[in-house]
């Protein structure tokens, strides 16, 4: 029952975090999409620009003052909660599955680190991301926005290497993309909402607002903007053992989220100029050279050998799966962190082995993601065995 209802607590945390974020990103898109659409010829006098647009059967006219309006509107429409919401769903998504069972999902298979202290390494990178970020942009690098962003994306990728050496994959994925969305939270926590409370307060007491702070949270929400799709991606990357199971995932992390800003940048600047179109056929050759260079290693020869002088070999094969992988990969898992078989993946039968075969390679033998933490020990031996049978057809006689 334990394990049932741990995975119901993972799938409404997963769920909310979902919604928020999906709540977050909208707004983030649109605003920037907002910004830089606006029609900046001759506005009427206090605007920066307007904007008029069709949706829904409806058509609308957005105007953006310069700095802020004569006084306040009644109704002043706030977006802060989205963000909150969903880096606390993910914190909280974070503490369910990695922290609870460090030694299953955080932990290095063969680690021998203390699970307090790659808690402690997981939780406390989140918050040093921040304010290493913080700095950075208050210093002086902060006014060459490309230095400063590669500059970003060196350490970011750094990271990305330091915990692929401690954690695994999967969680070495997770926690760049932890570090990723603090900075973004923190964006809207310390320094958009400030510069909007600030701007809020100045036309209420009829002062002239400073103009340096919304501009400020205006750049940080951009920043935002291009974090984004990085973050997407390595919120659905364990799907994708290729890519957090390889022993470059940092590597692949580094080319994804290049890529992923470089699409970001011409859906922002798509409207004003096809200057970045480019950047499209750039990104889909990236991710073809990606497929291409992850792919599997061949078998090792001695493991082909074996499986061509041994007629039983797939009595052999079963036997390492039935001991290794179906303590959880079975209609009645024995393992009691799972009341279900993961992922609907089972290893009953013969057949059910055969047509699931292609997954048992890239996550067994090719990306050695699976078993989850090696928990059960398969060695090496056994996974050039599984490797090389898969490699001769996958026979089942």
């Amino acid at each position: 029952m334990e394990a049932h209802l741990l995975e119901w607590l993972n799938l409404s945390i997963r769920w909310v975090h979902m919604i928020t974020g999906v709540a977050w990103i909208g707004a983030s898109f649109y605003f920037v999409w907002l910004e830089n659409n606006l029609n900046r010829v001759n506005p009427r006098d206090g605007l920066a620009g307007d904007l008029w647009a069709i949706h829904g059967g409806g058509i609308y006219h957005l105007e953006k003052y310069k700095l802020a309006p004569p006084s306040m509107p009644d109704n002043l429409h706030w977006f802060k909660w989205e963000a909150y919401f969903t880096w606390l769903s993910g914190v909280a998504l974070m503490l369910v599955v990695y922290y609870l069972n460090p030694s299953l999902y955080l932990i290095a298979p063969g680690s021998d680190m203390a699970p307090a202290m790659a808690i402690a390494i997981g939780f406390g990178s989140m918050i040093a991301g921040y304010v290493a970020y913080h700095f950075l942009c208050d210093s002086a690098l902060g006014k060459h926005p490309a230095l400063l962003g590669a500059v970003l994306f060196i350490l970011l990728i750094a990271a990305a290497y330091g915990f692929s050496t401690i954690f695994s994959g999967r969680a070495a994925y997770l926690h760049v993309g932890a570090i990723i969305g603090t900075i973004m939270v923190g964006n809207v926590f310390f320094t958009i909402m400030p510069a909007q409370r600030a701007l809020v307060k100045a036309i209420e007491d009829n002062t002239t607002p400073d103009p340096a702070l919304p501009a400020k949270g205006l750049l940080r929400s951009r920043h935002n903007n291009y974090f984004t799709l990085p973050v997407l991606f390595i919120m659905i990357s364990n799907h994708f053992p290729s890519t957090y199971g390889s022993q470059y995932n940092w590597l692949i992390l580094a080319g994804i989220a290049v890529m992923a800003v470089l699409v970001r940048h011409y859906f922002n600047t798509r409207h004003n100029s096809n200057k970045f179109a480019w950047t499209i056929p750039v990104a889909a050759l990236g991710m073809i050279c990606l497929a291409f260079v992850t792919g599997p290693s061949s078998t090792p020869a001695a493991a082909v050998a074996v499986v061509n002088s041994n007629a039983e070999t797939f009595s052999q094969v079963n036997k390492v799966i039935q001991e290794r992988c179906s303590t959880c990969h079975a209609t009645k898992p024995t393992s009691p962190m799972f009341s279900a078989a993961p992922g609907g993946v089972m290893f009953d039968t013969a057949e059910q082995i055969r047509l699931l075969a292609p997954r048992i390679q890239a996550q067994a033998v090719a990306t050695q993601t699976m078993p989850l933490g090696n928990l059960t020990q398969m060695t090496q031996a056994e996974r050039d065995l599984i490797g090389a049978w898969i490699s001769q057809g996958a026979k089942l006689n």
